[in-house]
């Protein structure tokens, strides 16, 4: 191996200040990015989906759960995919391996869901297999061929407005590779992380960053931000600006 130069603390420190100018850069340029994606076109969803669950047949409004975003995830699980009928595809496995818990995009009114072609008894034997908790769906219908994962994995986006359901965005390829977060995945959708700092339109709603979160087992018992939680993060916040400055 070639490896980097040896050096002092002080020009390890200065190296890497400098990277940090352009790593700072990226991150203001990402957050541009989603601002810019959060204005994209909605295409209505005008076919009835049908798919498979674990309580029956459910409509691609069924997956929403309730909330305002979905973001739904095409696995390769079935005949013929490596690893079937034990595994799912490698890649589409190491997805789901990287998946947070999705209580934190509930809490931002999103729901994350997987789908396959793979039967509902397979899929509820792969998720205790490989200790996965997301919700998963049989495709039975066109719906992977309408939006482009029939042949290769990808993720897609939806909002919700009433029963009407709009297409927001759709990324594959290595996009899917950075897909896991709970941040990577609210920066994909319309309404975005939902907090003041950011450039949405006018109308979105927002409430203030670190206050919404929470841990996973307490969303639902915790309707607003305890006052110790705010002060603490308020502590953390101006900490953050001030080495901003």
């Amino acid at each position: 191996m070639n490896t980097p130069p040896i050096v002092s603390q002080e020009a390890w420190e200065a190296a890497r200040e400098q990277l940090l100018v352009k790593e700072k850069a990226q991150t203001r340029a990402r957050d541009a990015l989603a601002a810019e994606r959060r204005r994209m076109p909605w295409m209505a969803v005008e076919k009835a989906y049908v798919f498979d669950g674990p309580e029956g047949r459910a409509s691609l409004l069924d997956l929403f759960d309730g909330r305002r975003q979905l973001i739904v995830y095409r696995a390769f699980f079935e005949p013929g995919v490596f690893g079937w009928p034990e595994h799912a595809c490698r890649g589409c496995s190491m997805v789901a391996d990287q998946v947070a818990h999705v209580a934190h995009l509930n809490a931002r009114d999103t729901t994350l869901a997987f789908v396959s072609r793979a039967p509902q008894a397979d899929i509820a034997r792969l998720k205790t297999r490989m200790g996965w908790d997301i919700p998963w769906y049989t495709v039975t219908d066109s719906f992977d061929a309408d939006f482009g994962v029939d042949e290769w994995h990808g993720t897609n986006v939806f909002i919700r407005d009433g029963d009407r359901v709009f297409r927001t965005y759709f990324i594959n390829s290595r996009g899917d590779e950075a897909m896991g977060s709970t941040w990577n995945y609210l920066d994909i959708t319309p309404l975005g992380r939902q907090e003041p700092w950011e450039d949405s339109p006018e109308g979105y709603p927002q409430t203030p960053a670190y206050k919404w979160w929470n841990w996973n087992d307490s969303y639902a018992a915790e309707t607003s931000p305890s006052p110790k939680w705010v002060e603490v993060s308020d502590a953390g916040e101006a900490a953050f600006k001030t080495a901003e400055t």
